[in-house]
Parts: C-alpha cells; structure tokens; sequence
C-alpha cells in the first residue's frame, strides 16, 4: 500500500518525532511504500530512508540513496521510503519554543494570521503535489493543527486518512486559544475516517475541546510503540559497557574534553553530553535517569528537588537528566541553590515559574508544588536535606541533547527513570521505553502517563506496582522521592521479578508492528478491530 504521512516536524529527538520516524520503519517492513512529509534537514541518515525530496530549486527534486533491506524483512517484501520537505519559507510554527537547524522556530501563538497562512499554503501544495504524483491509498496527518487541515486540503477528498493526536498541539495550543485554532482543528478531523489518541485522558480532552458529537464514535486508541529490538535489558556488564561505549562515540564526534557540560538550551555538544557520561560509574551508580523536554510542565523541578532526599538513603544514587528546552537555565540555577544550601534562592526559582523560560504554554506561577515542598523544610529535616545537597552537582547531571537510538545504550543501565510532568501527557513512550529495558518507570499519576503505569502494575508485584506513580500535590516531591527509595532498596528477588513483568508487558502491548497496522486500518476507517478509548 502507498501511504503518506504528513509530520511537519523531526524524524529525532522525542515524542511525535520518534513516533513518525519509527511507524515509517514499521511500515517499510511490512512491505508498504511511504511518502512522508517533515522538515528535517538530515532524513538520509535514517537507515529505512530510500529517497530524499525537497522544493528547494523551485520544484520537486527527489534523489536516491541505497540502502540495506532492514534486519528480518524477507528479500523482496521490504516497502520503501521517500521523505519531502516542503518549502515552507523561513518560518516552522511549533507547539513550545524549539530550535531548528536553517529556520526559525515559533510557537503558534507567536504566528500572525498571515504567517500561519503561508505556511499552511506551502505545505498544501506539496501534499496536492504528491497526490497526482505518487497516487496514495491511505494517509495520516500527525497533530491537532496543522497537519490534519493541510491533509484534507491537499488530499481534497482523493485520499482516506486517519488523525493521530500527540497532544501537545492539543494542550499548548488549541485549547489555550481556541479562537484562534478551534476551526482549523475541526476542519481537518472533519474529513478523517478515525482519530487515534494515546489514552482515554486524552480522547476526553479532545472531545471536551472540539465539542463535535461524532467525534467519539470515530476515535480508537493508537498509544505509540517501542522498538524491542532497540531497547531491551542487558546483564550489568553489558549495560556497563554500553554506556562507556555511548560516551566514547560521543567524545570522538565533539572533540575534546569540557571541564563542566554545559550545551545551552537547545544544541547538540557531543562534548558535552560526552563529559556528563564519562562522570558516570555504571558499575558503582545506582542510576535513575529522565528524559524528555527541559520546560516547566515537565515537572523536572519536582525530581531535582527530590535528589537529596534520595541521596541521603542511597548515597551511590546518581540522577542523569536527558534533554533540552528553555527551562534548563532554571533548572541548574535550582540545582546550584539547592547545592548550596540557599533555599531563600530555591525559593526565588520557584516563585519565578515560567518566567524563567519562554514558552506558549498556560501561565503557571509561582511552581506551587516545588514551593510548598521548600517552604515545608524545617529543623532537623531541612539540616538533613542541606547536608545531603552538597554533591547535588556531581550527583545530578545534566547531558543536552541525545538522540533516541542513543538512549538505548543509556536507559539499560539506569535501574529507575522518572517523568515527572505535572502538564497532561497524551502517553508515556518514554516510560515504555525504558520498560522495554528493565528499568521501573516512576510516572506522574495523571493523564496517559497513569494509563501506562496502570497497565504495568498488572505485571509487577504489589510492591514494585506501588512505586510506579506518584501524585503531583503539595507532597509530590517527598512522594516522588519515596518511590525511588523504596524501588532501590528492593530486594534482588523482587527486582527481578518485576524486570520480567515489566519487559514482558511492553512486547505484548506495544510493539511498532502493532501500531502500524492499527495506522492502515484508521485510515482505511476499519474501526471494528481497534481498541475504544
């Protein structure tokens, strides 16, 4: 089958991101033919790309580049995959503040009216463009805006196609501003035979948002996947030797050594992350990492605040923070405070909230959970806590920016990771992920990220289920830090059985297999075989 796929966005990184990048894959191994449309300057560095097109001269150029039938695919069967950029002009409206190689990135809020114009013009073209050239069967548009209106512009009723909802255009920028975005958002659904959503949370938000009375009948559950192949436990040495071998390609890439990581906001220093790696003892470590986005909603604060909590029962704790945003300046000065001994700065970092980042997200300040937690320091407990924070610096580091297929040297030697998000999640992938690889995902308990925490509770004992969430109050932080205490001083037993669960759980549920034949039978509205939310 030809499928066309319109992202908008990167083939790396996180979230849709990876979730495009890795249902092209699947679908080229199941012997489809994809056409997917993003604005990423460096496609042919993905090994399931065959063709690279772009606008770039004035009109489409499309080059070949060859490549390997993927691992497993039975000679002959393999599909193919043709990635366009469209040329959109010197502007990418995104859903929070980013940075893009060759354009400048604002958030949709930031965009006039015109501006989102011409880029929703461009992008119409290049799908019109390819629906008379490539002939598609089935089509899917990633976002609430602008994706699925490009699709039912472009495709002008030709073409079936289904929506997949990521949320964050959803949570960012349509529901904050829904004179602005509420019509686009239901002109593109209007036409889609199904609407996938990561979780039941998620479908009622959209639902609740848009207010269109068929909308439910027409939506099924399309959570992301996890390539299992990818990322899978290792025994210790191996873990070991994966992390030391990650730091070494690293550093051979980004030059020589940095005294302090330090890869701003939003670059990739392979130098940097380089440096934060090789400060990792994965033989003496007992690692827990996060990954994902560095802005407030990701509630990262609260797990930085937690660290001397759980360095004062496991000293040998080691926190590795994966990722980039506009929030990391706040989040190092907080963890400079905190290594100090000033809380009265602590204090002030909480208070600022989001006025320390730039983002299009809802107004949330002061960070009201990290602030009560401060404030709640007294006597003994807080002289604990001071003393316990003085190796906050080489205790909690900070890596920039890794890609997605770097992580799967990472997380199988990390014993816990934490998403901490206070913001809704339309599913936790990265939980998932590191499922996949044996380690515990402790979630906040909301939205889809308790989706995916219910889900693996059913496979993990009672104990290891009870630290797999944690609330986001006022007691988040001691919450949080009592999770990770408990998982790590569980007895080996326990820990292994729960490893077993936990891995056994994500292949059964959430293969890449799976989601991209749950893709093709949306987009054809074959609904009967898919999940309700």
């Amino acid at each position: 089958m030809r499928v066309l796929i319109f992202h908008g966005y990167l083939l790396g990184g996180t979230g849709s991101n990876v979730y495009n990048a890795r249902l092209a894959e699947a679908l080229v191994a199941l012997g489809h033919e994809v056409h997917l449309l993003s604005q990423d300057r460096h496609p042919d560095g993905h090994a399931f790309v065959d063709a690279v097109g772009d606008w770039d001269a004035g009109e489409l150029r499309v080059r070949e580049r060859h490549r390997e039938a993927p691992a497993g695919v039975a000679a002959g069967r393999a599909g193919r995959c043709v990635v366009y950029r469209p040329n959109i002009g010197g502007l990418l409206p995104v859903y929070v503040a980013d940075r893009y190689e060759g354009i400048e990135a604002r958030t949709f809020a930031q965009c006039s009216e015109q501006e989102l114009g011409r880029y929703i013009d461009a992008n119409v073209a290049a799908v019109g463009e390819l629906r008379e050239l490539v002939r598609p069967q089935a089509a899917l548009a990633n976002h609430l805006v602008m994706g699925p209106v490009i699709l039912a512009r472009g495709l002008g009723g030709a073409v079936p196609y289904a929506v997949k909802i990521h949320g964050s255009a959803l949570e960012y920028t349509v529901k904050p501003e829904p004179e602005r975005f509420l019509e686009p958002a239901r002109e593109g659904l209007a036409g889609a035979r199904a609407v996938l959503v990561g979780s039941h949370h998620t479908a009622a938000s959209l639902w609740e948002a848009l207010g269109e009375a068929d909308l439910p009948a027409r939506t099924r559950l399309g959570p992301p996947g996890v390539d299992v192949k990818r990322f899978a436990p290792r025994e210790p040495t191996a873990a070991a030797a994966g992390v030391r071998s990650l730091a070494a390609r690293l550093r051979s890439s980004g030059g020589g050594p940095v005294e302090e990581p330090d890869a701003g906001a939003f670059a990739r220093d392979e130098s940097a992350a380089a440096a934060a790696l090789e400060r990792l003892d994965p033989d003496r470590d007992r690692l827990v990492a996060y990954v994902g986005k560095l802005i407030v909603g990701k509630g990262v604060d609260l797990l930085v605040a937690a660290w001397p909590l759980v360095l004062e029962r496991v000293p040998r704790a080691r926190l590795v923070v994966v990722g980039f945003g506009a929030y990391r300046e706040g989040l190092e000065r907080l963890r400079a405070a905190l290594q100090a001994g000033d809380l009265d700065e602590a204090r002030v970092v909480a208070r600022a909230g989001r006025a320390l980042e730039e983002t299009s997200c809802p107004p949330q300040r002061p960070l009201k959970h990290l602030l009560a937690f401060l404030e709640g320091l007294q006597g003994e407990e807080r002289d604990r806590y001071i003393a316990a924070a003085r190796g906050l610096r080489e205790r909690a580091l900070f890596t920039g920016r890794l890609d997605h297929e770097e992580l799967a040297e990472l997380l199988p030697a990390c014993e816990a990771l934490v998403v901490p998000s206070t913001f809704p999640e339309a599913f936790g992938m990265v939980a998932a992920e590191a499922a996949a690889c044996g380690a515990l995902p402790v979630s906040a308990a909301h939205s889809g990220l308790l989706e995916v925490s219910e889900a693996l509770a059913l496979a993990v004992p009672d104990q290891a289920a009870a630290c797999l969430s944690f609330p986001v109050d006022d007691d988040a932080v001691r919450a949080l830090a009592q999770c990770l205490v408990s998982w790590l001083g569980a007895a080996p037993e326990l820990r292994a059985r729960t490893r077993a669960g936990l891995v056994s759980t994500v292949r059964e549920r959430w293969s890449w297999e799976r989601v991209a034949r749950g893709v093709i039978a949306a987009a054809g509205g074959e609904l009967d075989g898919l999940q309700k939310p």
